[in-house]
């Protein structure tokens, strides 16, 4: 039997979402929501994990239920050995897209380090040399490209082969590196470990589920601290470290008077470009003489957070307002990169007179105009490119043109480097708030939005519910949005916080919740923990950390959320992932893997009860540690 169909209500918990929900369907166009409902039921096979197609004997299903006459498929695979594949492509999936985005950034620093391009340069010279030092590269005296040209080598040889372990394992404590050589859990280069995955996982290999799940979080950590890592840093290199500022959220930002271009995915090479375009002054003539006030760019997902951490570039939504942005007939242009693209934007784009253009090889869509974005023509290409989109500005109907509301205040840009400089240069002061009590813990909210779960309740909510026990809340990717729109990235929201956290956020002056940039950018948060474990001593798996992925979906999330706990952090999940079909694989998902690295998983729809857990797991770490507070 069909599900019920969902009021708008149960949608989402915005008004600016509700409204063009409304309008959506006032104007036939088809969302997320509308082609959830025609897929629900969903097949129990695929959401247990006990499907395979791993080859053409099959595909097969298999079923580990007493009496069952589906106990392995054609190969002899049981429920635990194709559950275990199954996660384990899901994870080199993951891995390989936040990955690959590090690569790119290495391509435009090579381009930079060559003379290849004009159009890119070194924005944070200091940090470049800083990250030179780190991993062992001589800086002192020398010329700034050759250095960078040093480090480009250096960081592609994390994608290879020949390494014993990626380059920024330096940063891991001397204790989880250990046990992870004892484990075989040392990442040694990114496209080893995904290459190898994929090896694992054809027919005729590692037909041991645990063996499997143990290179999956090999291959998640080469993503964390290599790949993810690799793609934070560079652009923090290229484009600027993150310094705090004020910015603006929701859909809202559009603007009715200007060409609105809204730029899409996850890296910030194509997006820097168009920010760049849109404040050249020939453009911006073009766009008065179209009769516009000026060119508005506001971004989407984490595209959006790159944009909006560096430059305050105004948010216009997350994951499931993507559609809806279009929706609201004032958008000339959805420039996109890759990841996170919904291919329906290009079906949504056509019912206006949105244009929709991809920029990256990797990432084509059928019907859209394509732009093959290098380096060395980066500039000129996103000028072409904002020049389709002021052509567009007479073409919009005004009749269909609907922004709902205003836009909203928010707080953005804390890197490492400016939550140190907020802090004197030191974690010192931070660590004694967390020794005396004041701020219990910390809990990473990153990750997606899922039409499966009411739009952001689970997100904002479980924000809301951690600040009130005074554990501080660092937020990347689509949560971001989220609780800019509920208030929470503003100094102001230690009204929300418990006693201690609104005292120590209220003398630094920052929000009890802080964006600490795209979702690659959970590299940042995991450094955070080596820096803090190695100022008191201990392995990242002592601290009172946790992490949460409310409402994830993608295998990106997969794969950050199992570095997280090969890592030592207790990750939270709202939606398990399709593991349930093998016994073996969920109890060494949600309690061997504790044993092993010391955390593991959880699984919990109610954010109030997920809060629950993570203040537990952060009261564990304190009594351990002798912080009773």
């Amino acid at each position: 039997m069909a599900p019920k169909k969902k009021s708008i209500a149960e949608k989402t918990i915005w008004e600016d979402a509700a409204k063009m929900l409304v309008k959506a369907e006032r104007d036939g166009v088809e969302t997320a929501w509308d082609r959830l409902e025609t897929q629900t039921p969903h097949c129990k096979f695929c959401e247990l994990g006990t499907t395979c197609r791993n080859c053409v004997m099959g595909p097969c299903r298999v079923s580990d239920k007493e009496g069952s006459k589906l106990k392995r498929g054609v190969c002899g695979a049981d429920a635990d050995v194709i559950v275990a594949r199954n996660f384990g492509r899901f994870i080199a999936g993951g891995s390989a897209g936040h990955s690959d985005h590090g690569r790119d950034l290495i391509e435009v620093l090579e381009a930079i380090v060559t003379g290849e391009t004009s159009d890119y340069r070194i924005s944070d010279e200091g940090k470049l040399r800083r990250l030179a030092a780190e991993l062992g590269i001589a800086v002192e005296g020398r010329e700034l490209l050759a250095v960078g040209r040093e480090l480009m080598e250096l960081l592609y040889a994390d994608f290879g082969s020949r390494q014993r372990e990626v380059a920024f394992l330096c940063r891991v404590p001397e204790k989880r590196k250990e046990l992870w050589r004892r484990l075989g859990m040392t990442p040694r280069g990114v496209d080893r470990e995904i290459a190898e995955m994929m090896h694992r996982t054809h027919m005729g290999c590692d037909n041991d589920a645990a063996s499997t799940l143990i290179h999956a979080a090999r291959t998640a950590l080469s993503d964390g601290w290599a790949g993810s890592m690799i793609g934070t840093e560079l652009s923090d290199v290229i484009f600027g470290t993150p310094t705090p500022k004020k910015a603006r959220v929701n859909l809202g930002v559009l603007r009715q008077d200007q060409v609105n271009i809204l730029v899409h995915g996850h890296n910030p090479v194509v997006s820097e470009m168009i920010v760049e375009a849109a404040n050249d002054r020939k453009l911006l003539a073009e766009a008065a003489a179209a009769g516009a006030e000026g060119i508005n760019v506001a971004g989407l997902c984490c595209t959006g957070n790159e944009i909006l951490a560096r430059r305050g570039i105004p948010m216009a939504g997350n994951h499931l307002m993507t559609e809806l942005a279009i929706v609201t007939g004032a958008v000339e242009a959805v420039v996109v990169d890759y990841q996170c693209i919904m291919p329906s934007l290009v079906q949504a784009a056509a019912c206006y007179h949105t244009k929709f253009i991809t920029t990256a090889n990797k990432a084509r869509f059928t019907g859209a105009i394509h732009f093959d974005i290098k380096p060395a023509t980066a500039l000129a290409q996103a000028k072409e490119i904002v020049r389709i989109a002021i052509g567009q500005f007479s073409r919009r109907d005004p009749r269909r043109v609907e922004i709902p509301g205003s836009s909203l205040e928010m707080m953005t840009g804390f890197s490492n480097e400016a939550l140190l400089a907020a802090l004197g240069g030191s974690l010192t002061p931070l660590l004694e708030a967390v020794k005396a009590g004041k701020v219990r813990g910390f809990v990473a909210i990153v990750g997606c939005n899922n039409p499966k779960l009411r739009q952001d309740s689970c997100n904002v909510g479980l924000a809301r519910a951690l600040i009130e026990k005074d554990i501080m809340v660092l937020v990347t990717g689509c949560v971001t949005t989220a609780c800019g729109k509920a208030g929470l990235l503003l100094p102001e929201a230690i009204a929300m916080a418990g006693p201690g956290l609104k005292e120590v956020c209220g003398a630094l002056g920052v929000p009890p919740v802080l964006h600490m940039g795209s979702c690659v950018d959970n590299s940042r948060i995991i450094h955070l923990c080596a820096l803090i474990a190695g100022e008191l001593g201990v392995d990242i798996s002592d601290l009172p950390v946790a992490a949460s992925s409310p409402e994830w979906y993608s295998e990106k999330a997969a794969a950050i959320g199992l570095y997280a706990v090969a890592s030592g952090i207790y990750t939270h999940l709202g939606l398990p992932p399709n593991i349930l079909g093998s016994k073996t694989v969920t109890d060494l998902a949600l309690h061997g893997l504790e044993g092993l690295v010391g955390a593991s998983f959880v699984v919990e729809a109610d954010p109030l009860k997920a809060a629950d857990l993570l203040d537990a797991r952060i009261s564990g770490k304190r009594r351990v540690l002798g912080l009773n507070g």
